[in-house]
């Protein structure tokens, strides 16, 4: 290689690597996915079939990037108007009191559904070292006084879908027996769970049905045909997306829509957008899933 062509193929890397700095620091942090995807329930009334069931998480607000992405992201999802919103937790990343004020701002701009907004509380709802039921009873008073049912190892019936709500698995109030003692197998059913850890745990006896879940990001940065090199959960197949867990469970994980740091690449922030349907009417049916990029 002569020094030309050298210094030609130096400029093209340098220029190529600050592109893509670029992009993972300035520009997939901030570009929002909407996925939608068809969601069977077993038992599910009829007045619910073809309503639409919105799930947000991690919404991670503070100073660790700028949480007028939230606010903005939240408008655009407004415009959907859904059915039932959920949030899957991590409202915050808290560091101190000042996370409050900053989560009343945000939550102003809650997205809301036509009959109810649900939601869990994430790891960093406990403060430090996930340990401070403190700050968690803060976050759910805001969430409260601004529209959203924290369910906490309970659960809340919607038109006659039973919403179940598992307190994370890291923090103090952690009780998923108690929770899913309150699933009936005759009615229509759905799970809220921050961590998809849980999943593996042997406290679901005979729950069948759908399991939503955040926590992973995704991994925030995923090279391109590999997985995510950093996922904080134990069962490293649990990315994000669909997974069928091969006894009647079906668990989502949703990618996020805030960021614990604003650096992402090929796992852009993410809104889901399911769509109810009786398992019966989808056994017949076809299957799809539609990307909307905003």
């Amino acid at each position: 290689m002569t020094r030309k062509s050298f210094m030609r193929s130096l400029f093209g890397f340098s220029i190529g690597s600050s592109l893509t700095v670029l992009y993972t620091f300035n520009v997939e942090p901030y570009w929002l996915e909407f996925v939608k995807i068809r969601m069977p329930i077993e038992n599910l009334p009829k007045q619910l079939e073809g309503k639409t069931l919105m799930q947000i998480s991690d919404i991670h607000v503070g100073d660790d990037f700028d949480y007028n992405f939230i606010i903005q992201s939240f408008k655009k999802a407004q415009k959907l108007n859904p059915d039932i919103v959920v949030y899957t937790g991590d409202f915050v990343s808290y560091k101190n009191k000042k996370q409050f004020v900053q989560l009343k701002h945000v939550m102003k701009h809650a997205v809301k559904g036509k009959l109810d907004t649900l939601g869990v509380l994430g790891n960093h709802d406990y403060g430090y070292k996930w340990a401070q039921p403190k700050v968690a009873q803060s976050i759910c008073s805001i969430l409260e006084r601004n529209g959203v049912s924290v369910l906490r190892n309970s659960s809340k019936s919607i038109r006659g879908l039973n919403i179940i709500g598992i307190d994370d698995y890291w923090a103090t109030n952690f009780k998923p027996r108690k929770a899913l003692s309150q699933y009936n197998k005759h009615k229509a059913n759905l799970v809220l769970c921050h961590n998809p850890d849980v999943c593996d745990l042997i406290v679901w006896s005979d729950y069948k049905g759908w399991i939503l879940s955040g926590h992973t990001h995704g991994g925030q940065c995923k090279p391109p045909f590999l997985p995510p090199p950093i996922l904080p959960v134990k069962n490293k197949n649990y990315t994000s997306g669909k997974f069928d867990l091969k006894d009647g469970r079906i668990l989502y994980i949703n990618r996020a829509l805030g960021n614990s740091m604003p650096v992402r690449f090929n796992v852009r922030p993410e809104i889901t957008i399911f769509k109810l349907e009786s398992k019966t009417q989808h056994a017949h049916g076809s299957t799809c899933k539609k990307n909307a990029s905003v």
